[in-house]
This record gives structure tokens, C-alpha cells and sequence, in this order.
């Protein structure tokens, strides 16, 4: 196994990015807030979410006694807002169950609403300092590229995780900068568009370069189109009820003037069986 921790280290204490989940004293709170934020949206669109969010709960008890329609609300069109309605269950779980603190444990934090392999592990390396392999899409294409030899990662695996212990330093603090490293490179130069092997501090031993840098192929899953889609009519209801201020409005007025009238309802049924909106007497309004 060749070594990757040395030069990953010193190559991020000089480039890494200066974010506001990085810095000292974030906190638990902030950094789990910011890792669902993140789930498949990009950093530039986050940050300002992040702080509006962060100012308005600073604290998961403050986020736990809002109703979750506030957490929705404040969701704005960041995207994918099932993930509003995680963080304000999970609030309420960490109230609930851990006395208001955000768990050190990955086992409790997989236990919240909307924590996964990545999150949990994340919170608990980057939060707590402790020596767990994190793993996001940067660091398998990283990793696929420098110990595999692929172009491309293939689909997620548990094999992943091992993968990303076998190069972590013994010492936590390193072992968490390994972990942030490996992302920030695939961030920023081993990207899936384009490997700049000339700033990468891993070239040299990586072994998709060795072989000439082969296509091996990209099993990824591709992101459906947004525009007509039924996630854009999905926001557009979500949109019209946050511009409502909390007042109910008739299942017949929402978007009234979308082209595709299925597709409307077909919105707004869905919305309904994720909890996002509620809907009673013929008026929606957004969860209580």
C-alpha cells in the first residue's frame, strides 16, 4: 500500500479551502447541519443557507421547538427538502435522547432521522476528532483512481470504507485530516471531469496514472433532467405554500397555471406522503 497520508497532509494544510465547517469551535451541531446541507449540493450554494440557519438555531433544542414547517420554510430553494424535515426530526431526537447534544457515538448518530454511513462518520471524525473512515463521491473516485486504477469509482460498497481506513494514520488528528484531504482533492483537482495531475500530491503513486490513464468505464448513476421534472413541480408547490406566510391554500389555487395538471397532483401527492405538506378539507399548508 503505497503512502498517501504524508503528502495528502501537507498538500492540504497548504490548499485546503477556508469553510466555515472547518474552522475551530464550529461545533457538533454545525457540522452535522452542514453535512446534510451538503448531500448533493454544491458548497458556493450552502455557506449562505448554512449561516441563515445557524443563526436562527444555534442549538438543536432551539431548532426542536420550532414546528417543522419553519425548518421547511427556512429550507428556501436549497433542494431536496426532505432533508429539512431530517434535521428538525433529528433535533427532536437529540433533544429527546441525548439531552440536547449532538452523539459522539456513530451507532446513535446512524440512529437519528436522515444520518447515514457518511454523516454519522463524519460527525464523529470532524466533530469529535475520532479515527473513522469517511467517505463521500470525491474520495471513492480518489481512491478508484489512485489504489484502483479505474477512470471512475463503481457503485458504493462497504468495500469503500475499508479502503479509506487502510490509508488513515493511527493519530486521530492526522487520521481526520486524511479523511477532509482526500475530499478536498477530488474536490478541487482529481474531479470527474478532469484529473489535474500536476497539482495532485498523490501522482506519482497513483496507479490510474501508472497505466496510462485508461476509460474503465462510469457506472454512476445520472442525475435526472430538473426542468419539467416532476422534483420542479415538487418546489414549485413547496414555493407557493412558503410564500403563503403559514396560511392555507386550496388544493385547486396551488400552481394553478402548471402546464402538466397530472404532474401537479402527482406533486403534490408526493409532498404529501413525505410529510412535507399536509392537507385537510381541501386546503394545503405546510407541516405543523
Amino acid at each position: 500500500m503505497p503512502d498517501l497520508a504524508t503528502p495528502l497532509i501537507a498538500w492540504y494544510r497548504d490548499n485546503a479551502r477556508d469553510l466555515p465547517w472547518r474552522r475551530p469551535g464550529f461545533g457538533a451541531w454545525g457540522i452535522l447541519v452542514s453535512e446534510i446541507m451538503l448531500q448533493q449540493t454544491p458548497v458556493t450554494r450552502v455557506i449562505p443557507h448554512l449561516d441563515a440557519w445557524l443563526a436562527r438555531w444555534p442549538t438543536p433544542r432551539a431548532l426542536a421547538a420550532d414546528p417543522p414547517a419553519a425548518a421547511v420554510t427556512q429550507w428556501a430553494n436549497l433542494g431536496y427538502p426532505r432533508r429539512a424535515l431530517w434535521l428538525h426530526r433529528a433535533a427532536v431526537e437529540i433533544r429527546d435522547r441525548h439531552g440536547g447534544v449532538v452523539p459522539r457515538d456513530v451507532d446513535d448518530l446512524l440512529a437519528l432521522t436522515g444520518i447515514g454511513d457518511y454523516t454519522a462518520r463524519a460527525v464523529a471524525a470532524f466533530a469529535y476528532g475520532d479515527r473513522h473512515p469517511v467517505v463521500d463521491t470525491n474520495t471513492r473516485r480518489v481512491l478508484a483512481r489512485a489504489l484502483g486504477g479505474r477512470s471512475q469509482p463503481g457503485p458504493p460498497t462497504r468495500g469503500d470504507l475499508t479502503a479509506m481506513a487502510a490509508i488513515l494514520p493511527d493519530d486521530e488528528a492526522d487520521a481526520a485530516t486524511v479523511n477532509a484531504a482526500v475530499m478536498e482533492l477530488g474536490a478541487l483537482v482529481c474531479t470527474a471531469r478532469a484529473a489535474r495531475c500536476e497539482l495532485c500530491p498523490v501522482a506519482h503513486v497513483c496507479a490510474w496514472r501508472a497505466a496510462g490513464y485508461p476509460d474503465t468505464g462510469d457506472d454512476r448513476r445520472k442525475q435526472a433532467r430538473y426542468e419539467g421534472s416532476d422534483r420542479q413541480a415538487r418546489g414549485a408547490v413547496l414555493r407557493a405554500l412558503r410564500h403563503a406566510d403559514g396560511d392555507p391554500v386550496s388544493d385547486a389555487a396551488i400552481i394553478a397555471d402548471w402546464p402538466d395538471p397530472s404532474q401537479r397532483d402527482r406533486a403534490i401527492g408526493t409532498l404529501i406522503a413525505d410529510g412535507l405538506i399536509e392537507v385537510a378539507d381541501g386546503v394545503l399548508r405546510l407541516p405543523s
